[in-house]
C-alpha cells in the first residue's frame, strides 16, 4: 500500500504564488505516476496534473502555463508548484498515486484558497 500526505496548502492572494508537497510512503516501487486533483465545493474532483514515472506530465487546460508539477528521483515526493493563482483555483488539493495495475491512492487533501 501507498500513503500519501499533503501539505502546503492555505491562503493566497490573486496573482501570488503556493506550493504543494506530498510526501508519499509505503510500497513505492510499482509506482507508475503521481498526480494532483482538486474539489471544489459542489463540484467534482478534476485532474490538475500528474507526472509519471518516466516524466511525462499532463495538465488540466486550465492551468497550464500557471502550474508545475514536479517529482523526486525516488517518487517518494511529488510537487505542485501554483504561480499565478485566481479564485477558480480555490479548492482541496489532493495528491494521488497510481500503481502499476491500476490502483489508486488518495491523500487526505490540504487546503488552497485565494481570496483578496
Amino acid at each position: 500500500q501507498v500513503q500519501l500526505v499533503e501539505s502546503g496548502g492555505g491562503l493566497v492572494r490573486p496573482g501570488g504564488s503556493l506550493s504543494l508537497s506530498c510526501a508519499a510512503s509505503g510500497r513505492l516501487f510499482t509506482v507508475y505516476a503521481l498526480g494532483w486533483y482538486r474539489q471544489a465545493p459542489g463540484l467534482e474532483r478534476e485532474l490538475v496534473a500528474i507526472i509519471t514515472r518516466d516524466d511525462r506530465t499532463t495538465y488540466a487546460d486550465s492551468v497550464k502555463g500557471r502550474f508545475t508539477i514536479s517529482r523526486d528521483s525516488a517518487m517518494n515526493t511529488v510537487y505542485l508548484q501554483m504561480n499565478h493563482v485566481n479564485p477558480g483555483d480555490t479548492a482541496v488539493y489532493y495528491c494521488n498515486a497510481v500503481v502499476g495495475g491500476g490502483w489508486q491512492y488518495w491523500g487526505q487533501g490540504t487546503q488552497v484558497t485565494v481570496s483578496s
